[in-house]
């Protein structure tokens, strides 16, 4: 794609950045044909390479923007199935990052956008807040009919039952193998997740000690900041970000950290690009770039080391189990054959849904800001899952998991691979 940036403009950092992406772009229109919302809607302007025009206009020519070059980029999944399709390697993660940002200082959004993002911002990086949120919610449920549809919508999303709080993070922790090991890894014990699923984390740590692996997590490290940073809320993502990371270096420091872990997909694509996003930070580039470098999904950790001596023998199976790729995981991290092949290797027969390369429609808060795109293709993905056959599905991010849970049961990847190693079964009668 030709642009026409003068030299002024290309001084700033971000345009000279989005110069590069936009170059490489030769509008084949592969992406088309993977992006969700284009699928759902066949408006070109719902398509990657639609944004990448009005983002190359918008950086160009911000004087000419409206409401309406907002309207279409916040439709935008960032679900990244356009980066998996395109031959000329667009960068189209950072390139829609930068356009959102310019964006949001061009045109005012709604009042009620505006307060919705700073209350998602404010809460659900939180545990304990979102904890106490969900539980006023359903009291708030009642009077759902007279609020605003934004408000309408985020109350549709609570769950209907709420386990236990998640302890793990509340508190530095370091939970220790039984067996002698060589390995030590930190857990980002998350946010939502902790809020709305203690029993993944507890899965997690007690696999990795039964492979030997101490597991830390920092108090302190609470939260990746993807929430806060895709939604605009820019000061209070680079705060968490910085706090997280500031902890992390504290623990590399003892020389001793084989990875850093993250359980829940969207978690694991923020924490490898911290040393882009921080890079120029002075204080803070070379601990995110040593941070990027050691992040693992937990599957790949799991991949690194002996699973088979842990799995008890199941000479039958253990049944058929429906795959759900999480977007960040298949397309934001690369990710896509290696935890069917560690569910193989549990003793699961691995199916995979029609369409596995679309969004199930939650993509962080997409699900809240965008309900009725959300709610149509959360309904295509329930019916290829249906279609799959199996009683069970395993998925790799938190977000996927309540998107999509209900009459055919979600849990995550770890939780089955736990259970085929002597905990608990994910699903309980």
């Amino acid at each position: 794609m030709q642009t026409h940036f003068t030299d002024t403009q290309l001084q700033d950092p971000q345009i000279r950045e989005a110069d590069g992406i936009l170059r490489k772009c030769v509008h084949c229109g592969f992406c088309t044909a993977t992006c969700p919302t284009f699928v759902m809607t066949g408006d070109e302007r719902d398509s990657p390479r639609g944004r990448i025009w009005m983002m190359r206009e918008l950086l160009e020519s911000p004087d000419s923007v409206s409401a309406d070059t907002g309207y279409h980029l916040d439709r935008c999944l960032g679900c990244l199935a356009c980066t998996t399709t395109c031959p000329s390697g667009v960068d189209y993660h950072h390139l829609i990052e930068i356009g959102r940002e310019r964006i949001d200082g061009l045109v005012t959004r709604p009042f009620g956008d505006r307060m919705m993002r700073r209350l998602l911002a404010s809460v659900i990086p939180y545990a304990g807040r979102f904890r106490m949120m969900m539980r006023l919610g359903r009291l708030g449920a009642l009077f759902a009919p007279v609020m605003p549809a934004n408000m309408r919508a985020a109350l549709a999303k609570l769950p209907k039952k709420l386990p236990a709080f998640d302890r793990v993070g509340s508190k530095t922790m370091h939970f220790k193998p039984r067996i002698k090991g060589t390995r030590r890894v930190i857990l980002l014990a998350g946010c939502a997740q902790r809020a709305l699923d203690p029993a993944i984390n507890a899965s997690t740590i007690r696999v990795l000690n039964r492979l030997g692996v101490e597991v830390t997590v920092r108090q302190e490290a609470s939260c990746c900041g993807a929430l806060a940073h895709h939604i605009g809320e820019q000061q209070a993502a680079h705060r968490t970000v910085r706090d997280t990371l500031l902890a992390w270096q504290e623990e590399l420091d003892r020389g001793d950290v084989d990875a850093i872990i993250a359980n829940a997909s969207g978690c694991g694509t923020m924490i490898k690009d911290y040393a882009h996003m921080v890079g120029d930070d002075p204080e803070l580039a070379a601990i995110a770039e040593r941070v990027s470098g050691l992040a693992r999904d937990i599957t790949e950790i799991l991949a690194e080391l002996p699973l088979e001596t842990v799995i008890d023998p199941a000479p039958e199976g253990r049944g058929q189990i429906t795959y759900h790729s999480a977007c960040s995981l298949q397309h934001g991290q690369k990710i896509h054959d290696l935890p069917m092949q560690l569910l193989r290797e549990a003793g699961f027969e691995v199916r995979q849904p029609l369409e596995p390369h679309l969004c199930c429609g939650s993509a962080g808060v997409y699900n809240i800001l965008q309900p009725e795109m959300a709610d149509g293709l959360r309904k295509r993905k329930l019916e290829n899952i249906e279609k799959a056959g199996a009683l069970m599905v395993a998925a790799g991010n938190i977000g996927c998991i309540q998107q999509l849970d209900g009459d055919i049961p979600v849990r995550h990847t770890i939780q089955y691979i736990d259970w085929a190693s002597g905990g608990p079964p994910p699903v309980q009668d």
